[in-house]
């Protein structure tokens, strides 16, 4: 009997946790000013969104993580339409990431090596809570972050996967792994 509530008890709380998650997504940032703008690849808008933060003027550098080895900086600055003076005083091109965990680490030794203490986070808004989380363990911890979330549509096939993939880096961080 203890088991069978012990177990409904689980059932409810992932089911209301679930319910949250998808249904109070986050949302773009204001025009908080921070020293540069990281966005994660991997989505429709992100580096949009990134670039234009950075010619409004609310990010001094743009910092892209994850980028395809096959693309050259020259190709990025002609699909985005950057002007090359801004790409080469303003954008850095990151091709080390592949995943969540090694965009926030590659981020991390970009944000060291640049002694940058604020960033604005551009990704999907279905996959902000975990690059945030993933990025406060890597980043230095006087780092603030801005959530900037670009707006989707995503199926409850999305958003039940990176529900799971959310619990278990929380369950796998709290381990200290």
């Amino acid at each position: 009997m203890r088991l069978a509530r012990l177990c409904a008890i689980i059932l409810l709380a992932w089911a209301l946790g679930f319910m949250a998650f998808a249904l109070r997504l986050p949302q773009p940032a204001g025009e908080q000013e921070t020293e540069a703008v990281v966005v994660l690849t991997g989505g429709a808008g992100r580096v949009d969104r990134g670039i234009q933060v950075l010619r409004d003027g609310w990010a001094r550098q743009l910092f892209v993580s994850g980028v395809d080895h096959e693309v050259k900086p020259h190709e990025f600055a002609a699909q985005y339409k950057v002007r090359s003076a801004l790409m080469a005083c303003c954008v850095t091109l990151g091709f080390e990431a592949t995943d969540t965990r090694s965009n926030a680490l590659e981020t991390a030794a970009w944000l060291k090596a640049q002694d940058i203490h604020s960033l604005r986070l551009v990704t999907s808004d279905w996959h902000m809570r975990r690059a945030v989380m993933e990025l406060r363990r890597a980043a230095p911890r006087d780092v603030e972050i801005v959530e900037d979330a670009v707006p989707t549509r995503p199926t409850w096939r999305i958003l039940f996967k990176e529900y799971h993939k959310l619990i278990a880096r929380a369950i796998i961080g709290s381990l200290g792994v």
